[in-house]
């Protein structure tokens, strides 16, 4: 119960989050973590995917034309749900939030639900891998790096990330659907 005598699970998972928040944050304090998880974040920004489709066309020819296309359809529909979902709900991201947590990244955005980098590194993933199943050892590993550097950063709260999975893996599967591949 709370001092208001209220018995409030929401109440008590937002306090839970913001706990997590900063432990997960102090992981940052290593300047070596800080580094890769600020690399990885930087990559997931959209470098690595970019060059993952540039590499698709180059190494695969015109057969990757289809799959990159439902990547590059797929990551629309990602950027406009991310960006309208954090508009709507503009939730503050922990770095604003919480002053014991150490920001060596700055964020491209002011809000953090969902995770766009967790939405975007999922999506891609799936749609990727699921056309070339041998990239699943290099893109899943890569995928949950994106996913903790946000967490490490103080970027985003547990859930921004579990959302930003969540809508990122439904993204893929419809577009996959939508290209007739299931």
């Amino acid at each position: 119960m709370f001092a208001d005598g209220t018995d409030n699970w929401l109440a008590r998972l937002k306090a839970w989050e913001n706990r997590m928040a900063v432990r997960i944050n102090r992981a940052n304090s290593r300047h070596i973590l800080s580094a890769f998880f600020g690399v990885v974040s930087s990559l997931g920004d959209g470098l690595f995917w970019y060059a993952l489709m540039a590499a698709l066309l180059l190494y695969q020819g015109p057969d990757a034309l289809k799959p990159v296309l439902v990547m590059v359809a797929a990551g629309m529909a990602c950027t406009f749900t991310y960006t309208w979902l954090k508009s709507t709900t503009s939730r503050e991201r922990p770095c604003r939030q919480h002053p014991g947590i150490r920001v060596t990244t700055l964020p491209l955005d002011y809000y953090s639900f969902p995770s766009g980098h967790t939405l975007h590194a999922v999506c891609f993933t799936v749609v990727a891998a699921t056309y070339y199943p041998a990239l699943w050892a290099l893109l899943l590993p890569f995928t949950l790096l994106v996913a903790a550097s946000r967490l490490i950063l103080g970027l985003h709260y547990l859930s921004d990330v579990i959302a930003g999975a969540l809508i990122g893996g439904t993204l893929a599967l419809a577009a996959l659907y939508l290209a007739g591949f299931i």
